[in-house]
């Protein structure tokens, strides 16, 4: 089952419904960090423009779903909060006209939480009901991708839409897990990693598990204000877009309170050091297989911090697969039952 994917970045999400059993047939992302990486592991060339600028004859035919993440930084609590005001939040709407155009069977759409905010919500319904508006049965809900099978507490919003004329169904969320995934469950058995060369460069394939390599530098004011550690048998702090950003390895103790939005690390602790880059991609659930190419690190991290977790996308995935599945068999039916009677009726 072709699907087509937008704001493609790394892929975890492709991944996740490639897993499922769909195929990616058609990516597109304007950054150009990603491209490399993205085509190296999907095996398709990205398209390399603007979704407002692609026209609806460039998707193959074929393609039943569409999936993406639009830019979210128009809508995170953690950023200006913009939302339709940034250029970037208006991208919603080209992926909503885009869909209205080639009508496929469904769609997925993922971003913050911060689009339901109270400022934003409005907004957000407003891009619900221009989904309603081109037919499509939506649903919508926000998922932590720690009760999916990822070691992460990290919260994000999803919709989901079937074409009515199609596909006469309400998408259903999937049951979160019962288990959870812990930290020394994903990362206990990696080797130590490698800090990174001068000025953050890569080592390159000087590695004995590539991209297991780390930021190096000092943490702001802003990162010392809270403990960025989780222990073995937690899941990690969200992992964000940037390297600066990144946690703090479960090794070490965790941060010492000293004053009001003021940390401090353990000197009786193990090393503090922030998550490889291997260590993040293993939080958001890619296989060590899936190699990121890039030569600043920053990149690496960049690339799957905006990733959905790959697990998490598998489970929405299967869940969109089951629902066509059934409907596919329901039709069977339907259209056997008919053909018997019509062959009776001709007796």
């Amino acid at each position: 089952m072709k699907i087509a994917s937008f704001f493609s970045g790394a892929g975890g999400l492709d991944l996740g419904f490639t897993n499922a059993g769909f195929k990616t047939v058609f990516a597109n992302d304007i950054w150009k960090g990603c491209w490399k990486t993205y085509e190296e592991n999907h095996g398709i060339t990205v398209t390399k423009k603007s979704i407002a600028k692609i026209e609806p004859h460039e998707i193959p035919d074929g393609v039943i779903g569409f999936i993406g993440g639009p830019p979210c930084q128009s809508w995170s609590l953690a950023g200006a909060m913009r939302g339709i005001k940034d250029p970037r939040g208006k991208l919603f709407y080209n992926y909503v006209n885009l869909i209205n155009k080639k009508k496929p069977l469904f769609f997925l759409a993922e971003n913050v939480p911060g689009i339901l905010s109270f400022k934003h919500r409005p907004e957000f319904m407003k891009i619900v009901k221009a989904f309603l508006d081109i037919g499509y049965i939506v649903s919508f809900k926000q998922l932590n991708a720690l009760d999916y099978a990822v070691p992460q507490d990290r919260k994000r919003v999803f919709i989901v839409g079937y074409d009515k004329s199609q596909m006469i169904k309400k998408f259903i969320f999937p049951k979160p897990n019962d288990k959870k995934i812990t930290l020394k469950d994903t990362l206990s058995n990696l080797p130590e990693a490698h800090p990174a060369q001068e000025k953050n460069y890569t080592n390159g394939q000087e590695l004995e598990v590539l991209n297991h390599e780390y930021m190096n530098g000092g943490f702001s004011t802003i990162y010392m204000s809270r403990n960025r550690v989780r222990s073995w048998d937690e899941q990690s702090f969200t992992i964000q877009a940037g390297g600066r950003h990144a946690p703090i390895h479960p090794q070490a103790n965790k941060m010492i309170k000293v004053e009001k939005d003021k940390m401090k690390f353990d000197p009786k602790s193990k090393p503090y050091r922030r998550l490889s880059v291997r260590e993040c991609a293993r939080i958001q659930t890619f296989p060590d297989e899936f190699i990121f190419k890039y030569n600043q690190i920053a990149d690496g991290y960049k690339m799957i911090g905006n990733a959905v977790p790959v697990k998490l996308a598998e489970a929405l995935a299967i869940q969109i697969m089951n629902d066509i599945r059934t409907m596919n068999k329901k039709k069977l039916n339907f259209n056997s039952i008919q053909k018997k009677h019509t062959t009776c009726s001709l007796n």
